[in-house]
């Protein structure tokens, strides 16, 4: 009987707390599976939302591998909460980035219109971006229990091998100076596209600006998931 109230008490106060968190728009148009609430695929709306409908050659490992599956049930209900809460906050913080819930994950995008984004043919952090990471810094600082994949693109201007060396850079770029923040360095990992995986049309200076990205993805470490099932009473003390 304990067991019993105490798992109703745990959904009554996720529900509660995702009534409260229905302004963000990155919450807003979640459904069940981007909220946690059902068992999923290794990632696959996450990888769909950082490179797009087109898988190609590039990077440094496998990006599913690092994003995990979906985790369902009660502790799933659990986990959303705590995301869409931090993806609350990343909006608040940088209201010009593109933020998504997409699973049990957050995808960050800044492209050169929304915060973080590098001179022609250039790799390093400029002044203005830094500001910018400061304030996801500390978002992420608040939220200890998460693991941050760093995704670096170009568009299709140049040749494809110093696209690819430039993307890697600039995404190593991003982690390096999150990490001078004080981001636990087993945090982070890096990958890069060059210009393999656009999201918008190559032919336009719009398009090129967009696809000079760098993506930002949050994911739920274990620890937050061990303490999620406890939490809902799916492992035992």
């Amino acid at each position: 009987m304990k067991n019993l109230l105490k798992k109703t008490s745990i959904v009554s106060l996720s529900l509660l707390i995702t009534l409260t968190l229905t302004n963000c728009e990155a919450v807003k148009n979640a459904n069940n599976k981007q909220k946690g609430g059902t068992i999923g695929a290794a990632g696959g709306a996450i990888i769909g939302a950082i490179i797009g409908n087109n898988v190609g050659k590039g990077g440094n490992g496998k990006i599913g591998a690092v994003i995990g599956g979906v985790l369902g049930g009660t502790a799933g209900v659990l986990i959303g909460n705590k995301m869409d809460k931090q993806a609350q906050e990343i909006e608040q913080e940088i209201p010009g980035a593109t933020v998504e819930r997409v699973d049990d994950g957050i995808v960050v995008t800044f492209d050169e219109n929304s915060g973080v984004y590098f001179d022609t043919n250039k790799d390093n952090i400029n002044e203005k971006s830094k500001e910018t990471l400061n304030k996801l810094a500390k978002v992420l600082t608040d939220f200890p229990n998460t693991n941050i994949l760093v995704v670096g693109h170009t568009d299709d201007r140049g040749k494809e091998d110093y696209n690819m060396t430039l993307s890697k850079n600039r995404a190593y770029s991003v982690t390096n100076y999150l990490k001078t923040k004080g981001l636990m360095d087993d945090r982070f990992t890096t990958n890069w596209f060059g210009e393999t995986q656009p999201k918008q049309d190559n032919s336009t200076a719009d398009g090129r600006a967009k696809n000079r990205r760098v993506n930002i993805t949050i994911v739920p470490n274990e620890k937050m998931k061990e303490i999620a099932k406890k939490e809902a009473g799916e492992l035992k003390e």
